[in-house]
């Protein structure tokens, strides 16, 4: 990997994160992050992009694959979170942290986010970095896999959000669609995103470095804050724990009988 566009990755993510950071200070919201979180990856493909000083076709389709999956992301967060105020995680946080809630939003939160984002960017900056790509086994196969990932997060995003507008399944779980088959078919098509974009990277010198990438956010998605975080909260409802007993966590699955 180049040195100098990784550096240049590292410090685009720092000052977007610290941008974040000074809106969510002036705010007290440290949600911003959340929102951020797409448009970062989005800032970091842009900037690599145009740094590297070659911009090839795959390359701009690397690009545009990004881009989408980062402003439907960034643009499903802020019309959830709208008029909401603070995420309870973070205002849990706040209160943990008293008066050193400042410095402890900044690095513990920011930055933080920052450093997962630099990592499952790498393979964003491998293509980025690479000599006039060309199109081939890899760029196909990688766009296919991305392709259906973003069609299974979109759609269970949609099967989602149907569900919640209406008032009469307030308190009840979702258990049709693609959520018969997965309890969380959105992060789901989430991780099979990324895993698309490094194997497109796998087309270029190096690419396989890039495993970093998907390898971070499947971890993060699987161990740390996606799945675990919202088990521990849904699992308080009866009918939510009947539902993981059938219902397979991440990979979309055959629901089990009896």
């Amino acid at each position: 990997m180049n040195a100098e566009l990784f550096t240049a990755a590292a410090l685009v993510i720092l000052g977007y994160m610290t941008f974040l950071f000074v809106i969510a200070a002036f705010t007290r919201n440290n949600s911003v992050a959340d929102t951020g979180w797409g448009v970062g990856f989005i800032v970091v493909t842009l900037t690599t992009l145009v740094t590297a000083g070659d911009i090839s076709g795959v390359k701009l389709l690397t690009a545009v694959l990004v881009t989408v999956w980062g402003m439907r992301l960034a643009v499903r967060i802020f019309l959830r979170n709208r008029g909401r105020g603070e995420d309870f995680r973070y205002r849990k946080m706040r209160q943990g942290w008293g008066r050193a809630w400042l410095l402890n939003s900044y690095f513990r939160v920011f930055v933080v986010q920052g450093v997962l984002m630099l990592l499952v960017a790498v393979p964003i900056v491998q293509i980025n970095h690479a000599d006039a790509p060309p199109f081939g086994l890899f760029t196909a196969v990688g766009a296919v896999i991305w392709l259906a990932g973003f069609i299974i997060e979109t759609t269970a995003d949609y099967q989602l959000d149907r569900f919640i507008a209406g008032p009469q399944n307030r308190g009840k779980v979702l258990q049709s669609g693609l959520w018969r088959y997965s309890r969380h078919p959105n992060y789901f098509g989430e991780v099979v995103q990324w895993w698309g974009i490094f194997a497109i990277a796998l087309g270029v010198e190096y690419g396989w470095a890039g495993i970093i990438g998907p390898v971070t956010i499947t971890f993060l998605i699987l161990k740390v804050s996606g799945i675990p975080m919202l088990e521990k909260t849904l699992s308080q409802n009866p009918e939510y724990v009947e539902y993981q007993r059938r219902t397979s966590s991440f990979i979309p699955l055959p629901p089990k009988k009896g």
